[in-house]
């Protein structure tokens, strides 16, 4: 289980850095993935994943912030998302504080609303 920071029409999720990769670990040892959001974050305005504005932070971040020394050169490019997008095939169910949208979400979320 998983939260979320946005769902799309589609079903596919917004959440932190690294949640992606977890969805695809489970689906590749057959591991139920559950995303809980609330109800306010399905944007039915924004039908995939695709069209979410990923918000990038500056990647002297990740070569520095944290660090005694720097981890990279000066002159190495970072990209560091704030976020990745979960494809909705990877996921079993999207648990709201309305109910549970099982696939297929472009159906399923729509119920939600009535």
């Amino acid at each position: 289980m998983v939260g979320c920071d946005r769902v799309t029409a589609n079903g596919d999720t917004a959440n932190k850095i690294g949640t992606s990769t977890v969805a695809i670990l489970a689906k590749h040892y057959n591991i139920p993935f559950y995303v809980l959001g609330l109800y306010s974050t399905i944007d039915f305005n924004c039908k995939t994943g695709n069209d979410i504005n990923i918000e990038l932070r500056d990647g002297d971040e990740i070569k520095e912030k944290y660090f005694e020394k720097p981890t990279a050169l000066p002159e190495t490019k970072c990209l560091n998302p704030a976020f990745d997008i979960t494809d909705n095939s990877l996921i079993t169910a999207i648990v709201t504080d309305k109910r549970v949208a099982k696939p297929p979400f472009n159906k399923t979320l729509k119920e939600l609303l009535k």
